[in-house]
């Protein structure tokens, strides 16, 4: 490609949104939008890519400063991916260095300075590449990871924005499923089984526990992925808590597997970043109670709902997302490069929480699972350590505007930025 120099403009911002979308994960491109507004003596607009990466390569670029300022405050209470996402990993510059030489003639042709990727250890991994990349490209961008997944399997930040408030979530529907399941017991349902997400950690699961104040309380059983599957221990313990509570509610997490590695739930296909599609591990669980026990089950998978239900997210879980987002940006103007915003945990028993930094490189394609010490000895439930770790993150009850019996969400003008280069066949 040929090298292009930057213009003597002020720089313009690149936001994209990456993988799996979680119900705060607009509160942090509200956090990078506004920062960038409140900076316009140094910084220029704020493109969003249609679709995330997606949207650098084809340059299909959202002119976030056509929204107004009520509309993009708006983020902040609105799930999903305002600007649409993608699961797509750019491949290694020997693969496909075409891939690469795209994005900066992208950039250089929007004169765009500064690139803030909101997603998991892939997307930082991503984001690190074209840090290093686009120097060595002849246009060098800052570029700045903003944490987001579910899963919390982040390393070094304590939590990971997003899960707090699919933890809320699923805590709060373990409590009322297993009300509903009590009720009916002594003649309908014997069992109950949500399956949540989590492919190798089992952050989510664990979080079920949090619903259990009591000893006979839901959830009875939690099925980690850090624990192998032991199929005679699991229906002793199913036809032990049925005789002993009349009832049992089981909460699994998708990643659940044998002792060889096989998925209870392998669906045969992998994604775009090369992982098994899994799905349907709630429905194998409950075939083998049926065979094994007899017990008449329902089973639910909570998939996007858990993601997406902002309605019930945690007032921490927002708190964290609009501050990591805005600090990506005070990162960057401090001349930091290849880093990503984490969430410090303060010490002693009131929670408290500050923003800490880590180098990309760190953070990319690493994943944290949950501690043994996390775990109850029999393998089923959580420990007090878990509990004194998770129930900070679901603090709170986060606002949200209503009009006419429904959550009001933002919406957006999308207007695309005009194209200067030819098309790009990704």
């Amino acid at each position: 490609m040929a090298t292009r120099s930057r213009s003597s403009a002020k720089p313009n911002v690149f936001y994209a949104q990456s993988g799996g979308v979680t119900a705060v994960i607009n509160a942090s491109a509200a956090g990078v939008i506004e920062t960038a507004r409140a900076h316009k003596d140094r910084l220029g607009k704020v493109y969003a890519g249609a679709n995330g990466i997606l949207g650098a390569l084809q340059e299909e670029l959202i002119d976030t400063s056509r929204e107004r300022a009520s509309t993009i405050a708006a983020l902040k209470h609105t799930p999903g991916g305002a600007f649409g996402s993608c699961r797509y990993k750019l491949k290694s510059l020997e693969e496909n260095r075409a891939q690469y030489e795209r994005l900066i003639e992208v950039f250089a042709a929007h004169n765009i300075g500064y690139f803030f990727y909101n997603g998991g250890g892939d997307s930082q991994d991503t984001a690190h590449k074209v840090s290093q990349l686009s120097t060595a490209m002849g246009f060098p961008v800052t570029c700045i990871g903003v944490p987001k997944t579910v899963d919390n399997d982040l390393p070094i930040t304590d939590c990971s924005p997003g899960f707090g408030s699919v933890a809320k979530y699923v805590a709060v529907a373990t409590r009322e499923a297993g009300l509903d399941v009590a009720s009916m017991a002594e003649t309908s349902t014997k069992v109950f089984i949500l399956e949540v997400m989590g492919r190798h950690a089992g952050w989510i699961a664990a979080a079920a526990g949090l619903a259990q104040e009591e000893a006979d309380d839901p959830p009875h059983i939690i099925v980690f992925p850090e624990r192998a599957f032991d199929e005679r221990a699991f229906l002793a313990k199913v036809r032990q808590t049925v005789e002993r509570v009349g009832y049992c509610v089981i909460v699994v997490s998708e990643g659940a597997h044998y002792a060889d590695g096989r998925f209870l739930a392998d669906a045969g296909v992998v994604d775009a970043f090369g992982h098994k599609q899994l799905g349907g591990v709630a429905p194998a669980l409950a075939s083998m109670i049926k065979g094994a026990l007899g017990y008449k089950y329902h089973w639910a998978v909570a998939d996007y709902l858990q993601r997406a239900a902002r309605h019930v997210a945690s007032a921490t879980d927002v708190a964290q997302a609009y501050a990591v987002g805005k600090a990506a940006v005070e990162f960057a103007l401090a001349g930091k490069n290849a880093v990503m915003p984490t969430i410090v945990r303060g010490k002693g028993a009131r929670y408290r929480w500050s923003i800490g930094e880590a180098p990309l490189a760190k953070i990319a394609n690493k994943e944290k699972k949950l501690p043994a010490s996390y775990i109850r000895r029999d393998g089923f439930g959580i420990t007090p350590a878990a509990r004194a770790y998770l129930a900070p993150l679901i603090a709170g009850e986060a606002e949200t505007p209503w009009v006419n019996g429904l959550p009001k969400i933002a919406r957006l003008k999308g207007v695309r930025v005009p194209k200067k280069l030819p098309p790009f066949t990704v």
